[in-house]
């Protein structure tokens, strides 16, 4: 009997997300995905991530046949209790303390616990998120140890065996687009460039070459230094 592996793809909209989602794409057979609306600053990026869908779907035929139902979660509650500059209008700085303030405690976790309670009731097995221990900030819910713990307690409350795919884990910003080229070519890259978001102000603005954001959010400035290592060829920058 041919049985279809179900995957659910963690997704915001932006770089790392949509990259994460073309590989669930190349490697499933049915892909479904989630958002989380907790009032972030950044809220544009809710819009973005259905444009992305859209175009998706639009542009690259071989996989819109597995694109499944999409899913948004609203957690105003992690917006609420986070004094972050992700969730007021306040200066991005560092915190003293080895974090910037960009750093929503708790986040990942929820998101997998909540992805994993969506993919409970939809009769999937494996999740696919974007973090990646490569990432300037460190956050330490971007770790695969952290991770993997996670998982397992998630496993052990919910008598199931999830699996948890990071494909960027170890990939800098210029390697996460090296790998939107391999996965869909200039055409995904193009996308991606166009259509997500990822600066942390919730600007659009201009289009640059690595896409649409203030260019002076740490957010803008990783994804714009990626780019040009990628162009350049650098991919371990």
């Amino acid at each position: 009997m041919n049985i279809k592996i179900k995957a659910l793809v963690l997704f915001s909209g932006g770089q790392d997300s949509a990259t994460c989602l073309a590989w669930a794409l190349s490697r499933f057979d049915h892909v479904e995905t989630v958002g989380f609306d907790y009032e972030q600053r950044h809220m544009v990026e809710m819009q973005c991530r259905m444009d992305v869908l859209a175009h998706i779907k639009a542009e690259f035929p071989q996989w819109a046949p597995k694109m499944g139902k999409d899913h948004i979660i609203d957690i105003p509650a992690l917006g609420g209790i986070s004094e972050t500059s992700l969730t007021r209008d306040i200066d991005i700085d560092d915190t003293g303390d080895g974090l910037p303030n960009t750093f929503v405690p708790g986040r990942n976790l929820i998101f997998l616990n909540f992805a994993a309670a969506v993919a409970y009731n939809r009769g999937i097995t494996q999740l696919v998120a974007g973090m990646c221990e490569a990432d300037f900030s460190g956050y330490p819910d971007c770790r695969k140890e952290t991770l993997d713990a996670a998982m397992k307690a998630i496993n052990l409350g919910m008598d199931a065996d999830y699996s948890l795919s990071t494909p960027l884990m170890h990939l800098s910003k210029a390697g996460a687009w090296k790998l939107a080229e391999d996965l869909g070519g200039k055409a995904l890259v193009d996308l991606i460039v166009q259509k997500s978001h990822t600066c942390y102000t919730g600007e659009r603005g201009d289009l640059h070459a690595w896409g649409h954001g203030c260019g002076a959010c740490p957010a803008c400035e990783l994804r714009a230094n990626g780019w040009a290592n990628y162009v350049t060829g650098t991919f371990n920058r």
